[in-house]
């Protein structure tokens, strides 16, 4: 069993005691006989680490662009994972984190790094050789939708409010509008391209759910060690479809891919698996909503844009439907499995 060093580290680390004569079940990749345990709804800290994802998440579609231009996408998904595990390694070891040691976390990592890492990175970038950004951030962000679909059909594993079900048909109309209406006419020209981010949006929901297993580890173990099973299957796949030894990077695109794997992966792969923990796979999930805010926000503070008005009546909705779909106070809801008792409180740390 393993726990983190230092008394007053939150206790993520250990898992559900099972009686000695009962050996615990497998774990499915989703289950609809899964028990839910009851957190505290989003909190202040919660709703602010939210929008820190939003942001680290909202800057790959701009630095991908730029990496691309000089190196192939598989091997650029390839070293944004390696580079982000070898970074969280070094957080880990220096923090004193232990491993888990039950038999099956490898394996669920290996299941988490392709669902929520390898299979959505590796698709994404291919994709965008042939598909607008505005389009790519349309058709990427229905996750939560996907989330509540797979949840109405198969895992019942949160609660399916009105208020979330009009948060997120609320947040996907906010999308539409700021990257405009004029994106959707793109619609069946790169059919493949489109078709594969529509399957990374997919795997990405799978992967929220899935993630909820992990609930009672650190989040800095969990993701350093999923993003290392991603760069596992993804290292000798780019090696074998493209040749990254012949590419020549820029210099623009080793910056932009050091700044795509440790701010927006490293370190949002912490918040994330926090965030899983606290407010459940469909509240994380609402980030898919917040990337093209984010990405408007940067381009009016920092590139001198003008706000439209369609953006801002699309940021508009886009807040409202991640707030419908995160109520920071009311009662208690069921979220995640593996940490009963344990409040949103307990997991400041990030």
């Amino acid at each position: 069993m393993a726990v983190l060093s230092g008394a007053s580290t939150p206790k993520y680390a250990t898992f559900p005691r099972y009686p000695a004569s009962r050996p615990p079940a497998p774990h499915p990749l989703v289950s609809s006989s899964m028990p839910t345990v009851h957190t505290k709804m989003a909190s202040r800290l919660e709703i602010a680490l939210l929008a820190l994802l939003g942001l680290l998440w909202g800057m790959p579609y701009a630095l991908t662009k730029i990496a691309l231009a000089t190196i192939p996408p598989v091997t650029l998904v390839a070293a944004r994972v390696a580079l982000a595990a070898a970074v969280l390694w070094i957080v880990v070891l220096f923090m004193g984190c232990k491993i888990p040691a039950r038999r099956d976390f490898v394996g669920g990592l290996f299941v988490q790094g392709c669902l929520g890492c390898a299979i959505p990175y590796g698709l994404i970038a291919i994709a965008q050789q042939s598909v607008d950004s505005a389009l790519a951030a349309i058709l990427n962000s229905p996750t939560p939708i996907f989330v509540f679909l797979i949840s109405l059909a198969w895992t019942r594993h949160e609660p399916l409010t009105p208020g979330r079900i009009f948060g997120v048909t609320t947040g996907l109309g906010g999308v539409v509008l700021i990257a405009g209406a004029s994106a959707l006419l793109g619609l069946g020209k790169a059919a493949a391209g489109q078709t594969a981010i529509i399957v990374a949006t997919i795997s990405s929901a799978v992967g929220a759910i899935y993630s909820r297993r992990f609930d009672a580890v650190a989040p800095q173990v969990t993701a350093a060690g999923a993003l290392t099973c991603a760069a596992v299957v993804l290292g000798p796949l780019c090696v074998f479809v493209e040749a990254p030894l012949q590419s020549a990077p820029s210099a623009a695109a080793i910056a932009a891919l050091l700044a795509n794997a440790v701010l927006a992966t490293a370190l949002g792969f912490v918040v994330y698996f926090r965030l899983i923990r606290t407010i459940g796979s469909m509240g994380t999930a609402s980030v898919s909503y917040l990337k093209p805010a984010a990405g408007v926000l940067i381009g009016c503070t920092l590139l001198g844009e003008t706000l439209t008005w369609t953006a801002g009546l699309g940021l508009i909705a886009i807040l409202t439907g991640v707030a419908a779909i995160n109520p920071s106070s009311g009662r208690m809801q069921p979220t995640s499995t593996g940490v009963a008792e344990t409040s949103a409180e307990e997991a400041t740390h990030v």
